[in-house]
């Protein structure tokens, strides 16, 4: 038999609005919530582990939320007025499941390659920021990516949406700028910020190494410790008037310069 819940006032239903919600309730359960067929899809093909699922019937059908269940996954069918309580979105096609989250820590990376390429990303706030970056991570299938003192939490349904589920499906660590230069250092990275002090045009390095790239905030850059911990310093040669760009278009260039040497592989 499959649970039914119908009110929003549920004990679950107002735990999960609070997952929703609030960064310290995700924090404290270890658990967050995800809406949408690919999102979900992602989250299972990246191994991560869902607790529930609920479906609004009129959009998700009994036999879609039935064939979940050899994952070992609670199904539950929810009302239209649950299913608008916890939708995020819009255009969800009915279906949001509770899921548990990853330690995100530097020990758990599993790098693979032998000549890993890996993305940086010190204290970026805007999830949109964040998921546009996961997304070019994605594109590029980097090894790994870095967020350096992080400012947000990764699992803000903001993050989630705008990486397209991205958020997903590339190795995450979460550190202070120490810890990951540490680190960096510790497995023989060549660093290259992307710093306008001090620095060299971005094409003319070599990223055929194991490397990382390191992009900071549009407003403040990066903090003197990455300057400080670069092979070099680089910069995108700017023919405008302004001499910024959004963080994810400069990351983009960036990492695809470093494909591009690497013959895409």
């Amino acid at each position: 038999m499959i649970k039914s819940i119908t009110s929003a006032q549920n004990p679950l239903i107002k735990q999960l609005v609070l997952l929703k919600e609030k960064s310290r309730a995700r924090k404290k359960t270890n658990q967050f919530l995800i809406e949408g067929k690919r999102e979900l899809s992602l989250a299972i093909k990246g191994g991560y582990k869902v607790d529930t699922l609920l479906f609004f019937p009129d959009l998700f059908s009994e036999s879609e939320a039935k064939a979940m269940s050899s994952y070992g996954i609670e199904i539950i069918e929810i009302s239209k007025d649950v299913f608008q309580k916890l939708a995020h979105r819009d255009t969800t096609e009915g279906v949001i499941a509770l899921v548990n989250s990853k330690t995100q820590s530097l020990e758990d990376l599993k790098l693979t390659s032998k000549n890993p390429l890996i993305l940086v990303a010190e204290a970026p706030e805007k999830p949109g920021n964040i998921g546009a970056l996961l997304r070019t991570a994605d594109a590029a299938n980097v090894d790994a990516v870095i967020i350096a003192n992080p400012k947000s939490d990764l699992y803000n349904p903001n993050i989630i949406r705008s990486s397209v589920g991205c958020v997903f499906t590339t190795e995450i660590a979460m550190a202070s700028s120490e810890e990951a230069i540490a680190f960096l250092h510790k497995y023989n990275f060549n660093i290259f910020s992307a710093i306008l002090q001090e620095s060299e045009p971005y094409h003319l390095q070599d990223y055929t190494l194991p490397t990382a790239i390191v992009v900071g905030t549009e407003a403040t850059g990066l903090t003197q410790e990455w300057r400080k911990a670069a092979k070099q310093n680089i910069s995108i040669p700017m023919q405008g008037v302004i001499d910024s760009m959004n963080v994810s278009v400069a990351a983009g260039i960036l990492i695809f310069e470093a494909k591009r040497q690497r013959d895409f592989k």
